[in-house]
């Protein structure tokens, strides 16, 4: 019974999965043709764009980027005729902007072998010009990326629209605001709550994330929600608040908030690649659900940097870029050192922002140098006070300066240094052709390489052996995205493995759905993996081995490119592959999550709800279960063709004479 209360808490059954339309319901996802190059890490493909009807809305084309002398460079792509949002901005040599290319490889590196950080995507911009781009292998361009909570900065830009149009005011009640949904008891006991305490997560209000598998009406929910204090007193952070900024936007204009930006934000900027999640009512959830491009999410950067000008338009009233990057309330330290504005976080540098998600998703501003930089990360650590954003801070923060002097000469060496950092961190590997007679000139085209002969010769052995699990609790999407998608896995049942024509795939049943994944031996391959009947795009990499006792292991790692996930699973196989063995494994990982749950059962307003033996023992009982549920390690054992049947067909008869059994000894017993 106690397993099942922290269950309820976090991964929350798929019998109360109460907003399971509000996922894609409404807005286009892609389903992407991705064509590896044969250097790995950059791609060259299309994307045919549909909506989930299937309604084909066109091809977008991207072409791969090309490292120059005149920059990272990054040829013209189109959506019917529109400028690619992945090239939008011109890429220069970081001299050029008066940074030194070694001071980006250092950087980058650092990030790269950061413990707690793992880097999905960096984007640097001075003066509006990229002078340093990389996707660590195996996220590749052109994809969008979840942005959680740095959305939030997107819709306090969409409050700021409205009050600038004289539809909305800071000091308005959002009582009021609601007048219909209010019950009796609220008109006569109901706080001030205003616009601007929901802007400075000071509302108090304590109807939370949590809160949301409670029923469908999160508005309602939130009007009749307790409030802990004062409002205005205290900084407490609250993704509903940000919630019902959008509720009101909707309220005020008739208009979804996304709806709404389009031709206020979105277009203005080219932004056409965008999709925001909907609760359940229909209404923007406006604190989370926005995938990005992250060029895109760098326009969004360089127009505040500029005062919410953008090619010399002004997009966001200047007055508001001003107010919302301004402090107007201080969080605990273990979150933020340098206070909140209006749904922004202020960063280190005095007068620079961010706009900050969790687990690595920022646009961080420095309005003063012109810097703008772009993360996209799956990290173990959720808002500004990590690893990250220090080391970034190291290079770009308050002791940042101009480093070169005007007309100082640049460095190609240290540029090619930068160049090469960034195709390692890509993965990408180039295979030298044979050299024919007639010397250098004459050389073929290296082959494709599927793998090493060692890598080969394993992954054929494996060829046609399949299994079945032993259990079925475990599932490929990772626990943390069916909770943020309310998508629920329903078990590996059977694993096979195949190598044909020398490529190596992974065939994986859960439920009645079979699916054949292949598998990157050498680089990543990009494949897609549907859900219950949503798709998502997964980076693949695998790699043989022996462990101590001398068996045979596969390690497989599956990326899930447009979230902050991956899934990683080591098979070992035993008793001459008879039977396997697996552990699996997710980022971010199960420290993250004991410290969200730790919290969770600390919590002031949840804590006095759980029974006083449960309070003693929680955090026992939370370390246990993550380690059974992060971490889970499952048996399988091999199946051949005509033995499963026969296997069933046993295993039926037992089942069978165990309830005849089990109900005559019911009828004994009364």
């Amino acid at each position: 019974m106690k397993y099942r209360f922290l269950c309820r808490f976090f991964f929350i059954r798929r019998s109360i999965a109460i907003f399971k339309e509000s996922g894609y319901n409404e807005e286009n996802w892609k389903n992407r043709e991705i064509q590896p190059h044969e250097t790995g890490g950059i791609v060259h493909g299309s994307e045919r764009t549909v909506n989930r009807n299937g309604n084909d809305l066109g091809i977008y084309e991207w072409d791969d980027r090309t490292y120059g002398k005149d920059g990272l460079c990054a040829a013209e792509g189109s959506v019917r005729g529109f400028a690619s949002p992945e090239t939008y901005f011109p890429r220069v040599v970081p001299e050029s902007e008066s940074i030194s290319s070694e001071k980006l490889t250092q950087m980058l590196r650092e990030l790269a072998a950061a413990r707690h950080t793992d880097m999905h995507h960096l984007l640097v911009l001075r003066n509006g010009h990229v002078i340093c781009e990389c996707n660590f292998a195996p996220y590749r361009s052109g994809i969008w990326h979840a942005t959680y909570s740095m959305c939030k900065s997107i819709t306090g830009m969409a409050a700021g629209f409205l009050i600038s149009e004289g539809k909305l005011s800071l000091d308005e009640n959002v009582y009021d605001i609601f007048e219909k949904r209010n019950g009796l008891l609220q008109k006569i006991l109901r706080p001030n709550l205003t616009v601007k305490h929901l802007l400075t997560m000071k509302s108090g209000v304590q109807f939370n994330e949590m809160g949301v598998v409670s029923g469908n009406d999160w508005v309602d929910s939130f009007l009749n929600a307790p409030v802990k204090g004062t409002p205005g007193e205290a900084f407490e952070y609250n993704s509903m608040n940000t919630y019902l900024l959008s509720a009101i936007i909707q309220e005020r204009t008739g208009m979804k908030m996304v709806d709404y930006l389009r031709p206020r934000l979105f277009e203005p900027l080219g932004i056409r690649k965008v999709f925001w999640e909907s609760c359940p009512a229909g209404i923007t959830k406006g604190g989370w659900g926005l995938f990005l491009c992250p060029e895109d999410a760098a326009k969004l950067g360089v127009m505040y940097v500029n005062g919410g000008k953008f090619e010399g338009k002004q997009i966001v009233p200047a007055e508001w870029v001003a107010a919302s990057t301004s402090v107007h309330a201080t969080p605990p330290e273990k979150m933020g050192k340098y206070g909140y504005g209006y749904q922004v976080w202020m960063e280190e540098r005095p007068g620079s922002f961010a706009f900050n998600g969790m687990l690595g998703q920022n646009v961080l501003g420095y309005p003063d140098t012109g810097v703008v930089i772009v993360t996209n990360a799956g990290s173990n650590e959720l808002f500004q006070t990590c690893e990250m954003l220090d080391i970034v801070r190291k290079y770009f923060g308050a002791e940042f300066g101009a480093e070169l002097k005007s007309g100082e000469a640049e460095s190609p060496m240290a540029y090619q240094k930068l160049v090469q950092t960034c195709r390692d961190l890509e993965g990408a590997k180039e295979t030298p052709g044979r050299i024919l007679r007639g010397g250098w000139k004459r050389r073929t085209p290296g082959p494709r390489n599927s793998g090493t002969p060692r890598q080969i010769d394993m992954a054929q052995l494996l060829h046609g052996k399949e299994y079945k699990m032993e259990d079925t609790h475990v599932g490929m999407f990772p626990l943390t995205l069916q909770v943020f998608h309310n998508n629920f896995s329903d078990g590996i049942c059977r694993i096979g493995f195949f190598y044909e024509k020398g490529r190596f795939f992974v065939k994986l049943t859960e439920g009645e759905k079979t699916q054949r994944i292949e598998i990157g031996l050498t680089g990543s391959k990009v494949v897609e993996w549907v859900e219950n009947e949503e798709s998502y795009l997964l980076g693949t990499t695998g790699q043989f081995a022996e462990n101590e006792d001398g068996e045979l292991v596969l390690k497989l790692e599956f990326a899930f490119l447009e979230e902050a996930a991956r899934r990683r699973v080591k098979i070992i196989f035993q008793r001459d592959f008879e039977r396997i063995r697996l552990e699996w494994n997710e980022t971010p990982g199960k420290d993250l999550i004991i410290e969200g749950l730790e919290s969770l059962v600390t919590d002031v307003a949840i804590a006095p709800l759980l029974p006083s033996r449960f309070r003693e023992r929680s955090l026992d009982m939370i370390h246990l279960l993550m380690a059974q549920t992060i971490e889970p390690m499952v048996e399988a054992h091999r199946v051949r063709p005509g033995e499963e049947t026969e296997t069933e067909e046993a295993a039926a008869e037992v089942e069978s004479a165990a309830a005849v059994e089990n109900a005559e000894n019911a009828e004994e017993t009364v």
